[in-house]
């Protein structure tokens, strides 16, 4: 079974960029294959999947909650200025539309801040998400899964978990019959 998962696992790597082959070697992947062995890992990574996807729509849901705030902000306000200058006298509508154009620098300025505030969060949170699942999968034991920011490392974890779930996929097919 180990050799059976470690030859499907070097017939994937095959698909990566070569530079990202190169650094798969092979005790990486038969240490991968081991830690397939008894299908938990495949149950954590789609546990992990799932929460991340659910992480990704709540986030995505608030933003655009957020932006929808915005919006009605900004159309109220245009019709509160509407109407009062409908309703303003002519030889004071200088004055109140300099007021009107200060309220909605103001307001713009008010409605960049909250989104950058908010793509903040969304960044932070997102973050956090990877660390939460290299720590995972780093106490279940995954080869070359660890705590890290570098851009290399993370490519490189992208790829090991793109292998885990072909391979999940492969596995949950049925087999196929000889005819």
């Amino acid at each position: 079974r180990h050799y059976q998962l470690l030859s499907e696992l070097q017939a994937l790597v095959k698909g990566l960029p070569s530079s990202c082959q190169q650094r798969l070697s092979y005790t990486i992947l038969s240490d991968l294959a081991l830690a397939l062995l008894d299908g938990a890992v495949f149950e954590i990574v789609q546990g992990l999947l799932e929460i991340q996807h659910l992480t990704e729509k709540n986030l995505y849901n608030q933003r655009l909650k957020l932006q929808s705030e915005h919006r009605v902000l900004k159309q109220e306000m245009f019709h509160r200025h509407k109407e009062a200058q409908q309703s303003c006298k002519p030889h004071n509508l200088p004055v109140l539309k300099a007021a009107q154009q200060r309220e909605l620098e103001a307001v713009e300025q008010r409605i960049r801040e909250e989104q950058r505030l908010m793509d903040e969060k969304i960044v932070l949170e997102l973050d956090q998400k990877v660390v939460d699942q290299q720590s995972t999968l780093e106490k279940a034991g995954v080869s070359g899964f660890y705590i890290t920011t570098n851009p290399q490392e993370l490519t490189l974890q992208m790829n090991l978990l793109e292998l885990i779930r072909k391979l999940q996929q492969k596995e949950s097919q049925p087999e196929k019959a000889f005819s």
